[in-house]
């Protein structure tokens, strides 16, 4: 036999999970720090993705222990809905099942490998078999299974399998044994958990690390996310060769049925435009067509006008999520800025519909000669490897940060400054750089939308530094006023030996605006804020004033004061306190409403897309452009 041939016998077919048993690399199991991150990671995401699509608020346990070695045992437990007895073998034993994979919408997880990938890491590594245990609300006990892979056919191996006594009402706990590095950083489990925080503020975490040390972020709010519903396949999002695979498998008896049943946006008009563009026979059934009139199909997709794909198939977090993700996550920094978030409108790549959602942190804690931290997200995952391969980073470093009081050399790469950048990229199907899913591909029309984004917070920070500058100067003119003033009466009354008059008709004069300026006392236990609104005009003022404090834990009165009838030269004041401490207390926003803008100084017109009837006016949900 000729160097290098194989005989007929030495072939033979390899399964998908032999496949991945020999190129775990591929699925991101490349390391054993990584690999204990990908463990969790994955069960934590099909964890949320399950709480969201039944409308339960998560709570997910993560536990570590170490065993022997360099092995972890990794236990991850949630309140989800629990899994039918019947599909555990399938769901955490067979690679590529799953239940999103043909379904066209938004979720966590597409390819039905990673939890399966994680037990098969274990198995490789430790040879230990894992351990599962679910319960749904209709069943009266918890089932138990001990299982492992059979590489050679991709199916659960089962050792065991009963019924447990469960005090849970729902719910399912993973048990995977498996070689890992268990480290703090910016690459960690722990910082994945927080930052799926920052996406899922309804949810709470538990993390207890491999030396006994543990972590929890309560939930902050009790609205459940948003689930995307399925939808069918849009046109203009398919290759030749999927659209020649539906129309093999599809029931429709004829191809103008077959367009307008298994295709999203094709009416029975359009579909008639399409057929009458790709001259094919609208009674022919759909099996029967041939390889170039499959291809003049695609073809006359592009001719005809279709309407985009509807965005119920997309599950954004939304602006509450959003701002409140950031607080509860990074408030421990107390910025003094939380941008409002950015909400891009839907855009289309390849037919399939995708959007940005981008918030931003700034000043407090932050430090300022640092690069400006890039915090990356896809489908709510965070994204913590292969930061320089990612659109997100990309488009961060090629936009020119300088007009919006960043530093930047020569407006190219990360800026640097006192702030986060959080962005979001969410569709059905985002293109990533790798099976691993770690980096969103430079696709231009990502790019494009993400850019938008960040300029539209680029301008935000600059405007919140011009307000900030500007409420300066109009402190330091409220000063000298009230000193200087005063000292001239009293010097020159000094001079004429007579009384010292009343200033305060003349600082009217002087000033004629209504000061709203504030004092503040820091301790242990928060800050206190008095809010003083002065009228320095000659006729009295009725007003509304509101606080936007930079953290939303306060004790006091609502942030918002109704004022009437304030005479002239006459004081109002209002308290409240921040809880926690706050070494470095930046200020509170002030807005107004009922008076004209140019009389006020030190507050801000109230924006006409804040809701005022909320307690905290800056924490209520803005209204959908």
């Amino acid at each position: 036999m000729p160097a290098g041939k194989a005989s007929v016998s030495e072939f033979r077919e390899a399964s998908i999970s032999e496949f991945f048993e020999k190129n775990r690399h591929i699925l991101g199991f490349d390391s054993p720090q990584k690999s204990l991150f990908m463990i969790v990671k994955e069960a934590l995401d099909n964890s949320l993705d399950a709480c969201e699509e039944h409308q339960i608020l998560p709570e997910i346990w993560v536990f570590m222990e170490r065993i022997e070695g360099d092995e972890i045992a990794v236990t991850i437990e949630d309140n989800g809905p629990g899994i039918d007895r019947k599909q555990v073998p399938n769901v955490f034993g067979k690679l590529l099942y799953g239940s999103r994979f043909h379904s066209f919408k938004q979720s966590r997880g597409q390819q039905g490998i990673g939890i399966t990938a994680a037990i098969l890491y274990g198995q490789i590594t430790t040879a230990k078999t894992s351990g599962i245990r679910t319960r749904r609300a209709e069943d009266d006990v918890a089932y138990e299974f001990d299982l492992g892979i059979n590489v050679k056919e991709n199916r659960a191996d089962i050792h065991v399998e009963k019924p447990v006594i469960w005090d849970v009402a729902h719910g399912t706990r993973i048990r995977i044994t498996a070689r890992g590095k268990y480290q703090v950083g910016k690459q960690s489990v722990l910082e994945y958990i927080r930052q799926s925080a920052v996406a899922n503020p309804n949810a709470s975490f538990t993390l207890k690390d491999p030396d006994g040390k543990v972590y929890e972020i309560g939930r902050v709010t009790e609205i459940p996310s948003k689930p995307a519903r399925p939808i069918k396949p849009h046109p203009l999002g398919l290759e030749l060769g999927d659209i020649n695979s539906m129309s093999r498998n599809s029931p429709a008896k004829t191809v103008a049925e077959f367009l307008r049943e298994d295709f999203n946006r094709i009416s029975e008009r359009v579909a008639q435009e399409i057929l009458e563009a790709a001259k094919v026979d609208p009674a022919k059934k759909p099996q029967s067509l041939t390889l170039p009139e499959v291809k003049a199909l695609k073809e006359a997709f592009l001719k005809v006008r279709l309407m985009p794909p509807p965005t119920d198939c997309l599950s954004p977090l939304g602006s509450e999520f959003i701002r409140k993700g950031l607080k509860n996550v990074y408030g421990e920094n107390h910025p003094s800025h939380y941008a409002k978030p950015v909400i891009r409108p839907i855009a289309v790549y390849n037919g399939n519909p995708f959007s940005i959602e981008a918030g931003l942190v700034y000043g407090g804690d932050l430090p300022s000669d640092e690069p400006v931290r890039i915090v990356r997200f896809a489908n709510k995952v965070p994204l913590l490897y292969q930061p320089g391969a990612c659109a997100i980073t990309r488009a961060v470093s090629e936009m020119d940060w300088r007009p919006y009081g960043f530093d930047q050399k020569s407006g190219q790469g990360v800026p640097f400054g006192p702030a986060i950048v959080f962005i979001h990229v969410y569709g059905i199907r985002i293109p990533f750089t790798s099976e691993s899913k770690e980096a969103v591909a430079n696709v231009p029309e990502i790019m494009e939308e993400v850019t938008l984004a960040l300029k539209a917070l680029g301008r935000g920070v600059k405007s919140f530094l011009g307000k900030r500058e500007k409420r300066e100067k109009i402190y330091e003119k409220f000063r000298l006023v009230n000193t200087l003033l005063p000292e001239i009466g009293r010097k020159s009354a000094q001079i004429l030996g007579k009384d010292v008059p009343d200033m305060d008709a003349v600082i009217s004069k002087v000033a004629n605006v209504v000061f709203i300026t504030e004092e503040f006392s820091t301790n242990d236990e928060g800050v206190g804020v008095t809010v003083k609104v002065i009228n320095y005009t000659r006729k009295p003022v009725s007003m509304v004033v509101f606080a936007d404090p930079p953290t939303g834990d306060y004790d006091g009165m609502d942030l918002k004061w109704e004022i009437s009838d304030l005479e002239p030269s006459a004081e109002f004041s209002g308290q409240f306190f921040l809880k926690g401490r706050t070494p470095n207390y930046p200020g509170t926003n002030y807005y107004f409403t009922g008076i004209d803008p140019v009389r006020v100084q030190g507050a801000e017109p109230l924006p006409a897309d804040i809701n005022t009837a909320a307690v905290n006016v800056m924490e209520s949900e803005e209204e959908e452009a």
